[in-house]
């Protein structure tokens, strides 16, 4: 069989960048912000500080958390339009995957799993590190 060749390269290619920078991004956000703020509420303190002295750069991220969110959050929503609205138009557009061509759609899904995978990652990150605090000091006061 000879693979025909496809204008959905391009396509792919982003797609795939879009999903791993996000996953990378979301992941970047639970370990500066989400992680520490836990493993502190669990009364894990010692083990927050073994942290911080095998990765101290964790305490330079955590200072510039609002602009990790942002480009983080940013990156995810460009993913999800990326995955959902523009490839699906250029596939389309392109008729780049025969019907019969399972590839397109493992890659596809594999793209889709991660993005999902990122958003949740990240809106636990979110949750935790802007969420969770002023929620636990209400709970207190009352």
């Amino acid at each position: 069989m000879i693979d025909q060749p496809t204008n959905a390269g391009p396509a792919k290619n982003r797609s795939w960048v879009f999903s791993y920078l996000s996953l990378f991004t979301s992941l970047s956000t639970l370990l500066c912000c989400a992680l520490p703020s836990l493993l502190v509420l669990f009364g894990l303190g010692a083990s927050v500080a073994s942290i911080l002295s095998f990765m101290p750069w964790l305490v330079s991220l955590s200072h510039h958390k609002s602009w990790v969110f942002a480009i983080s959050g940013t990156l995810i929503l460009l993913s999800f339009v990326q995955t959902y609205v523009i490839t699906p138009r250029l596939l389309k557009a392109a008729d780049a995957c025969a019907a019969d061509d399972p590839s397109c759609d493992r890659a596809a899904k594999i793209s889709r799993v991660l993005l999902w995978i990122s958003a949740v990652i990240y809106l636990i990150g979110f949750f935790t590190a802007y969420l969770l605090g002023p929620i636990l000091s209400r709970m207190d006061r009352a």
